[in-house]
């Protein structure tokens, strides 16, 4: 969804008072594609709508929803880090994923506009996974990062079918928690990652912010990863991190933040459009 000077042009010449408003709510923010790839979408699909980037604190979250509750222009909110837990407490409904996971990074307006929440990251690292030409379904699988968009990837790898799903993450608590709920689904193996090395799983997801800074330890440690296995990574900036370029040099197939972004972004349309 690479934003061009056609649509640019588009965009402005048909901003107007009749134009829907979404937002994209992070802290930071700066970082985030969403904006113009999800209003080139939504503008794609019809709607007269514009995404605005807005940089909220955890302590502002609050005041920022009973703001937007009164504006009967914004129809819809997207939610990235650190937000994806908190924002469920805003919504009046959720999907049985949203529910699940206790983290949403959609919300849409139900008819009494109140909020109906959802997630997609899991939804999009999938389809990307797939469109690489990897089908998780019996796949032994790694998950690094259990917050947010880590919690949606790895009930999503569940569904497709993993035959075992191992997830690693700083805070013990939250990882046990996490390996405990997807466990109770009963759909395939999952535990908390042990000291395993990387080439005894055949599908390694990066879910956590590990390559967003220069100088960031790689998520694991690659020496000794098959070519034959694929490799997944959240980040969008840099486009290529580190993680992906040593997985790269092993041989692996991999799928980029970007490219999982993209997908996400299909995803985000798709429930912000559904009636």
């Amino acid at each position: 969804m690479a934003q061009d000077t056609s649509f640019s042009a588009s965009l402005d010449a048909g901003l107007s008072g009749a134009t829907r408003a979404y937002f994209i709510v992070g802290d930071p923010i700066a970082q985030v594609r969403s904006p113009s790839g999800v209003t080139a979408a939504l503008r794609a699909a019809g709607r007269d709508a514009i995404v605005i980037p807005a940089h909220v604190a955890p302590a502002d979250l609050d005041a920022f929803f009973a703001g937007i509750a009164r504006l009967q222009n914004c129809d819809g909110v997207i939610i990235t880090v650190p937000h994806k837990f908190s924002a469920t407490a805003f919504c009046k409904t959720l999907t049985d994923e949203g529910a699940f996971l206790g983290a949403v990074n959609m919300l849409k307006r139900n008819a009494d506009g109140s909020w109906h929440g959802g997630a997609s990251d899991g939804i999009g690292m999938v389809a990307a996974l797939r469109d690489a030409g990897c089908d998780p379904a019996g796949k032994r699988a790694l998950l690094i990062g259990a917050g947010g968009a880590g919690s949606a990837i790895g009930h999503a790898l569940v569904e497709a079918g993993v035959s075992s799903l191992a997830i690693g993450d700083f805070d013990a608590a939250r990882t046990a928690a996490l390996a405990s709920r997807l466990s109770a689904l009963g759909r395939g193996a999952v535990s908390v990652a042990d000291d395993a090395a990387a080439e005894t799983y055949d599908l390694i997801v990066n879910a956590s912010p590990a390559g967003m800074r220069a100088g960031d330890p790689l998520p694991i440690d690659v020496s000794r990863l098959p070519a034959t296995a694929f490799v997944g990574d959240v980040v969008t900036k840099p486009p290529l991190t580190p993680f992906i370029e040593a997985a790269r040099a092993r041989g692996c197939t991999t799928v980029t933040g970007t490219q999982m972004f993209g997908r996400v972004c299909d995803a985000i349309v798709d429930y912000l459009l559904k009636e």
